[in-house]
Formats: C-alpha cells, sequence, structure tokens
C-alpha cells in the first residue's frame, strides 16, 4: 500500500506547506496551518479529466497586436440591480462568487434569477437541497423556465459529465463548500478541495465562454469561507448583505474585473422572492406625521448610486460613571472622533452624555459626506429642537470643525432635489457648490444649496 501523502494548509491564504509551521511565511497570520490529505489520483480512464471542449486548445505566445479586440456581448438579466453590480449584464466566461450569511437570500436570488433567463440554457447545481425542496421554492416564487435544469450533485466529476451533454450556456453553483473533486482525497469543504473545485469550474469557464455563478459561505467573522486565493481565482466578488429582521437586502461588488467595484444593489425581500427596489431613498427615509429631535436627511453615494438616508441620533444625560457610545450602521470611531471635534471646537459637552447612533433601514455607510448629517442630528438631540423637514446635508467634517468638501455633489443635490427637498446643506469649497448655486434655483433644479464652512455657522444656521 503506498503511503497516504498529506501536507499543511494555511487557513487565511492557502499556503502549502510539507510541514507545520506557528507563523505563515505567505500571509503573517499565526496558527492557521491544517493537515489535509493531498493524494491526487493520476489513474487514466474513467477518473481521467473530461475535457470541456471537443477542439484542443493549443497553448503558444502570440503578440500582442496580433490579437483582435471583440467587444463581447453582455447577457442582460431580467434583474436590474444584478446588471448593475456585475457592470452592466453578465460577461460570457465569466466566473463570479457569492457570498453572504446563511439565510440571507442567496439561493432564493439566483434560483430567481435563473428561473427568470428566457432563451437562455440553464444548469443550477445543489449541493445541499434536494430536487423537492428546490421545486417547492420555484413554485412559492411564481416562474416557470422549460430553458432551466437542476442537478443534485457533489462530485465534480458526474457534474462535468453533466455539462458536457447539457451544453448550458448559464451555470450557476450552489455552493462551492459542498462540492469535492476525486482528483483529491481530502474531505468537502477543505482548502484543497475549494481550491481544486474552484480551479476545474475556471477552466471550464475560460475554455467554453461559459459564466460561473458560486455561491460560497462565510466565516463567522464576516470573511468569505475557504482560502484567500478563492477569491483572487474567480472575476468577481459580491458580498449579499442584510439584517435578518429588516425586510432589506443589499448586494455589493467587492471585486469586479468587468466593471466598477463598491458597486451597490438593493433587494426587498417578499413571499414572491427577491423584488429589485429601484428608488431606495424613499425606503430609506421614514415618513414621519409629526417632526423628532435627532433626525437628519444625509446625501451619501453607494458606488455609483447617490442615496438619502435617514440618520438618528439620542444624546442623554450618563446615569453610570462612563457615558456610552453605540451605533448600528456606522464606525464607531469615527462617531468619537465628531464628538470630540464639537467638544473641542464648539464647545458642546457630550463627556457626560449616553450618545446612540443609528443608520435607519439597516444600512451600514462609510462615505465620509454622512458626517454633517450625524453632527446636525447629534446638535438636534442634544438642544431637543427637531430639524426642518425640507433640508438635507452632504459634507465631511475635519478636525478643526471645519466643513469639507465632498465628490460627484451634482448626483448628490440631484437626488435630493427629486425626493422633494427645498435646501441642502453642502461646503463652501465644492466647487461646483461655488458655480451652481445661483443656475441651481432658477435654471436647473428646484433647490437651494447653501454652501457653509465650519460647524458653529452651521449651528446658527439651524437653530
Amino acid at each position: 500500500m503506498s503511503k497516504i501523502k498529506t501536507a499543511f494548509f494555511c487557513g487565511n491564504c492557502g499556503y502549502e506547506s510539507a510541514k507545520w509551521a506557528g507563523r505563515c511565511p505567505s500571509c503573517g497570520e499565526w496558527n492557521t496551518f491544517v493537515e489535509e490529505v493531498i493524494h491526487k489520483n493520476s489513474i487514466k480512464g474513467p477518473m481521467s479529466r473530461i475535457p470541456f471542449s471537443d477542439e484542443e486548445k493549443i497553448s503558444k505566445s502570440v503578440s500582442l497586436d496580433e490579437i483582435s479586440t471583440i467587444e463581447e456581448k453582455r447577457i442582460i438579466s431580467p434583474d436590474p440591480e444584478l446588471n448593475r453590480v456585475l457592470g452592466n449584464g453578465i460577461v460570457p466566461g465569466s466566473i463570479v462568487l457569492v457570498a453572504g450569511e446563511p439565510g440571507i437570500g442567496k439561493s432564493t436570488l439566483f434560483l430567481q434569477l435563473g428561473l427568470s433567463l428566457k432563451d437562455v440554457t440553464t444548469l443550477y447545481i445543489s449541493g445541499e437541497e434536494s430536487e423537492q425542496q428546490i421545486k417547492m421554492r420555484a413554485d412559492r416564487l411564481g416562474i416557470s423556465n422549460e430553458d432551466f435544469y437542476l442537478l443534485t450533485e457533489t462530485s465534480t466529476q458526474t457534474i462535468f459529465s453533466e455539462i458536457k451533454k447539457l451544453r448550458p450556456q448559464v451555470v450557476m453553483v450552489d455552493s462551492i463548500q459542498t462540492l469535492h473533486s476525486p482528483y483529491i482525497d481530502s474531505s468537502a469543504g477543505s482548502i484543497s478541495q475549494i481550491r481544486e473545485c474552484a480551479g476545474e469550474f475556471q477552466r471550464f469557464a475560460k475554455e467554453t465562454n461559459t459564466p460561473v455563478f458560486l455561491i460560497g459561505h462565510i466565516t463567522k467573522d464576516g470573511n468569505i469561507a475557504g482560502p484567500k486565493i478563492l477569491e483572487h481565482m474567480v472575476d468577481t466578488v459580491l458580498q449579499f448583505e442584510g439584517d435578518q429582521h429588516y425586510a432589506y437586502r443589499i448586494i455589493r461588488t467587492l471585486k469586479n474585473r468587468f466593471g466598477p467595484t463598491s458597486e451597490l444593489g438593493i433587494y426587498q425581500m417578499t413571499g414572491d422572492g427577491m423584488q429589485p427596489v429601484m428608488n431606495p431613498s424613499e425606503i430609506l427615509i421614514t415618513q414621519k406625521d409629526e417632526r423628532l429631535s435627532g433626525i437628519a436627511i444625509a446625501g451619501t453615494l453607494e458606488g455609483m448610486r447617490p442615496l438619502l438616508i435617514e440618520v438618528q441620533a439620542l444624546v442623554t444625560p450618563s446615569v453610570y460613571g462612563t457615558p456610552q457610545r453605540t451605533v448600528s450602521g456606522f464606525d464607531l470611531r469615527r462617531l468619537q472622533l465628531i464628538l470630540a471635534v464639537l467638544e473641542k471646537r464648539a464647545g458642546f459637552i457630550f463627556g457626560t452624555k449616553d450618545v446612540f447612533l443609528n443608520i435607519a433601514g439597516g444600512l451600514k455607510v462609510e462615505d465620509p459626506a454622512t458626517d454633517l448629517a450625524i453632527v446636525s442630528a447629534l446638535l438636534s438631540s442634544y438642544e431637543d429642537l427637531p430639524l426642518p423637514h425640507n433640508i438635507c446635508f452632504a459634507a465631511e467634517v475635519g478636525l478643526s470643525g471645519e466643513i469639507r468638501a465632498v465628490n460627484r455633489i451634482e448626483q448628490r443635490i440631484m437626488e435630493a432635489e427629486k425626493l422633494g427637498f427645498e435646501k441642502i446643506i453642502v461646503s463652501k469649497y465644492n466647487q461646483s457648490s461655488k458655480k451652481n448655486s445661483n443656475k441651481t434655483n432658477t435654471a436647473r433644479l428646484n433647490i437651494e444649496v447653501v454652501p457653509m464652512a465650519g460647524v458653529e455657522e452651521l449651528y446658527k444656521f439651524l437653530f
């Protein structure tokens, strides 16, 4: 009997080592090496690799001038939000990794996508659910498609044999952690298996020009499960986010070789599946009959999309010795920085106050243009005076208390005008605010652009 061959793999980057090490020499992480069986089967016959195309490809070096550029026609899906995050459609031959928490709706979204692709042969491979379970979900979605095929299998050898018979135009795999290759003796979900299975699908996608969607799991830390090399192998990485207590789901682009990164798509979970939200600003702003203190509207950008979001702040006297700082959807360190600026530059005492901050709708915001809205909401709750309902904010706040300019201010102004706001406060250092402040009111928009320079000026204007 041959000796079983094992190796040690880094759980963070996938680095392979012949022996265990405390620190990975590739990524520098500690205690990440795991021992796995890596004996590769090299038997010819039924275990030999299946060729993906009938024509044998010969690799040779060519001059860059000899290569002709051909514009690939993308597959335009009926889902406008998915088209947005993918860069205006599905690119032939691309491999897309989609990751998210369990129960967030990944399988529902891509089953819905596969059923809605008319005149496109789609193969949905499931390693987690039975055919009856997927059929029940499809019946609930209420969509039928004769070109949609289902395969419940985890062996890549069987999967590629079926793919060669069917020749689908789109392949969806749910999920990559459940597949196993017969060429690797380790169990499904291990680092070596994930790397091998992803490599086989990458080779298939590039040789046959077929787009492949890989649905993946995430760890308890929120990172994509498996080696980091998995994210390097694919063309696009999408992160599916959202609080399970809210009806809204957000899909973000973390990496995209065929379009912009940091793009955003918003869905609403309903009984009929995932419904794209075309105008999320109307949903993220609460409609109230009475004016309340501590609420401000911020003009932010997510990728290329302008959004108006509601910022809620609550400032109360601290009962305990140490004041609390609690945030939801915002960076806690950024809030502490803003509170320090208000204390030092404007004279407000927050050292004896509990401060609670919430971004309505379950969103997580990183845009610095929300600083001015957060300052306004904090001052409104501090004075217990509501802000005017027809005003919004779009500017960054610096450490010296100055109101700093932000990029693409025109898009924020137009989004605020579209939703009926009458005033928007921006930095006076925005070049466009100086040029367009007069023509904004007369020629283009029905909104007043109010430029300001500092936090003290903002407080005098509001209160």
